[in-house]
């Protein structure tokens, strides 16, 4: 499998009292099909996967590849602290035939860059599909390093990186020495920055409500290889990113959500909502940001 294009992870919506509904959820995924994303990541962090239950995490995981089928690519966030944890989830997306995995380090244990790397290939020998690894220092504490790279990057089955470290240094680097490896954008506001080093995908939450505007960034920079028309769509979407960069992140993609007229509900504890002042900040920011692109992307078919 090629990482290609725009991978949304998605919400988890709720009902009012915290319980996964599985009827909006499928509403969530059937709009990012009809949106033509490239691929659709469940089990990350945007979809809440650390206040979920295990059997929550199979169910949505199972439940995703029944409405999805094979209309687009599926990949199962595999994330725990414990690698038998990992490897269940890994086994559960081997079991509903996804696309691929999502392979992180273990948060809060913190392995050294071998112990990371057993990690790591103990989920891909559990289940043998097609890896985009998953660097977060922020979230994890641990950065992969170069043992690591080394030692995962001998797997056929570990294809690209999202890279989220906010690092540009390490991109230069990645991009230069593990070339095999194919990067993927997992910090917002260096998408074109990525693109520019041979990216050809990013992991997007923002896509979850705004698919097409990540979608015309990729395909300027990517495809059309057009960089003057990709700088003035990310300075439109810069305000969103900065937005998104100042906390309540995972709240923020819901209400996103339910502009689109989905019920995303609300977040698991210990995360609280948005505030009336917050809500009505982000929905300018969005609005904006999607009259200003679809004003850079007309302009440049005139051209």
């Amino acid at each position: 499998m090629k990482f290609e294009g725009i991978y949304t992870p998605a919400v988890t919506p709720l009902t009012a009292d915290g319980q996964i509904c599985k009827r909006t959820f499928a509403e969530v995924l059937e709009s990012l099909i009809e949106a033509k994303v490239h691929g659709i990541i469940i089990g990350g962090s945007t979809g809440e996967y650390y206040a979920h239950t295990a059997e929550e995490r199979l169910m949505l995981a199972e439940y995703a590849k029944s409405v999805i089928g094979t209309r687009t690519a599926l990949i199962i966030g595999t994330g725990a602290i414990r690698t038998e944890d990992a490897v269940m989830y890994a086994q559960g997306a081997k079991d509903i035939k996804a696309d691929a995995i999502l392979v992180t380090t273990p948060p809060y244990a913190l392995p050294t860059d071998k112990e990371n790397a057993i990690h790591a290939l103990t989920i891909d020998r559990a289940a043998n599909l097609p890896i985009m690894l998953y660097n977060y220092p922020g979230r994890m504490c641990v950065s992969m390093g170069e043992e690591y790279l080394a030692r995962v990057g001998k797997s056929k089955n570990v294809v690209a990186v999202k890279e989220s470290s906010g690092d540009m240094s390490r991109v230069h680097w990645m991009a230069r020495d593990y070339p095999h490896i194919a990067l993927s954008c997992g910090w917002d506001d260096q998408a074109l920055e990525f693109f520019a080093w041979g990216a050809q995908s990013w992991v997007c939450a923002g896509s979850n409500f705004l698919p097409g505007e990540h979608i015309a960034l990729y395909e300027a920079c990517v495809l059309e290889k057009n960089f003057d028309k990709g700088r003035k769509i990310m300075a439109a979407m810069m305000p969103l990113m900065n937005f998104l960069d100042q906390g309540k992140f995972v709240q923020s993609i819901k209400f996103g959500v339910e502009l689109l007229g989905i019920k995303a509900g609300p977040v698991r504890a210990p995360l609280g909502e948005l505030n009336d002042d917050e809500k009505r900040a982000l929905q300018i920011v969005i609005n904006t940001a999607k009259r200003t692109v679809a004003h850079i992307v007309a302009e440049s078919k005139n051209v």
